[in-house]
């Protein structure tokens, strides 16, 4: 009998997770036993870290984007479909085409959304870089401002102990600023200003999500002349008088507002009907170690979509796939799951143009910095422009 795998979504978790499940379920696969599907509301892959690059003029369209096809193993379906309605009782997807695919196993991987416009003023009035438009928009404005202020904001999900995306790119793009101008020669005309919310979660009062971070950075922060606000939980913006407010009463003024928004997971899975979330942010409740979306035997999901403590980055899909590719082949063949995710991520923080710092955290061990160098900077450059499509492909 056919075992039918289902994949949604083309971003790096899913890309990787079915072109792992194939090395492993080869066998399988090769005599008709197993078949891997997957779901891409689109026919290109995007590198979205990149997007952050685009900010800085480092990437365009054309680099940061392949054919969605051309990542994955020919054994593996691929259908350009948008799931539209998730049926876990009837193990079946229905897509906004019409079309209906079957499942023996799920795995989610849909990633999140920015939602600019679920805080007042902020969609009219400020600048990001999770997305393609958004960040040529930066780009031009970094690219142009001569004096003024630029005031850096991070919003956190209202669903405690979820991280915003991308948990190192508000400090990263801090400093990038900072170096970016300091090369244009305007640093000395333009105000950075960092801001963090009093409760970021586990860590209050500091000025990222661990506190091993938290304590360094004010030095790195004040050797560059970055002033900082350790209590600042945006509540709305007035984009006529460049104002941003804070839930604590306080009020800062702009010239670029350059801010992390909220997110919330896509249409579909905040419609499933299982998520748990607060603020109908949708993300769905993950077993800390099996990957398993609880209450469901057969439906595994990792990457932005997941409610567990850890960043929303590639670096964490990374820890997260292996897991979730071995436990769905175990189960094929033995009955039962084999693995168990750690909460481990890896990554090399960008600090400023050229310097890259790597960072490495799990469930039980916070953060411990480590200095930032050129060889991490060279490291984070070569994973960027070539090693990222290899990780995508399964190769590495």
């Amino acid at each position: 009998m056919l075992h039918k795998i289902l994949v949604i979504g083309g971003g790096v978790g899913g890309t990787m997770t079915a072109n792992h499940l194939v090395t492993k379920l080869y066998p399988e696969i090769r005599s008709g036993k197993v078949q891997i599907t997957l779901l891409s509301n689109s026919p290109w892959h995007y590198y979205k870290p990149a997007f952050m690059y685009v900010a800085f003029t480092k990437f365009f369209r054309d680099e940061l984007r392949r054919p969605q096809r051309g990542l994955l193993r020919p054994e593996i379906d691929f259908q350009i479909e948008e799931v539209e309605q998730f049926d876990f009782q009837g193990n079946k997807v229905k897509c906004k085409s019409g079309h209906t695919f079957g499942y023996d196993h799920l795995i989610i991987s849909t990633g999140c959304v920015p939602t600019p416009e679920r805080i007042e003023g902020l969609k009219e009035a400020g600048d990001h870089f999770y997305q393609y438009a958004p960040a040529r928009q930066l780009a031009e404005k970094l690219r142009t401002i001569e004096k003024g202020r630029i005031l850096i904001t991070v919003t956190f999900p209202k669903t405690p102990n979820v991280p915003h995306q991308c948990g190192i790119a508000p400090m990263e793009t801090t400093l990038m600023v900072d170096a970016l101008l300091r090369k244009r020669g305007v640093r000395n005309k333009v105000e950075i200003v960092y801001t963090y919310p009093t409760v970021a979660q586990g860590v209050q009062c500091g000025l990222f999500l661990q506190s091993g971070v938290s304590e360094v950075l004010p030095a790195v922060f004040d050797q560059n002349g970055i002033k900082y606000n350790r209590g600042f939980t945006l509540e709305r913006v007035d984009p006529g008088a460049k104002v941003a407010y804070s839930a604590e009463g306080k009020e800062e003024n702009f010239d670029i507002l350059m801010a992390t928004p909220p997110i919330r997971a896509v249409k579909a899975v905040r419609e499933s009907g299982i998520s748990h979330a607060e603020d109908d942010e949708g993300w769905l409740p993950t077993d800390h170690e099996s990957m398993k979306v609880l209450g469901l035997e057969n439906v595994y999901v990792l990457g932005d979509t997941v409610d567990l403590p850890i960043s929303k980055a590639g670096g964490s899909c990374h820890n997260q796939s292996p897991v979730v590719v071995n436990n769905v082949a175990s189960e094929i063949r033995f009955g039962h799951t084999c693995d168990a995710y750690e909460g481990r991520v890896v990554a090399i923080a960008q600090m400023g143009l050229e310097e890259g710092m790597p960072l490495w955290y799990d469930y039980t061990h916070e953060v411990i910095p480590t200095p930032a160098t050129k060889l991490g900077g060279m490291t984070r450059k070569g994973f960027n422009r070539g090693i990222y499509w290899a990780v995508a492909r399964g190769l590495l």
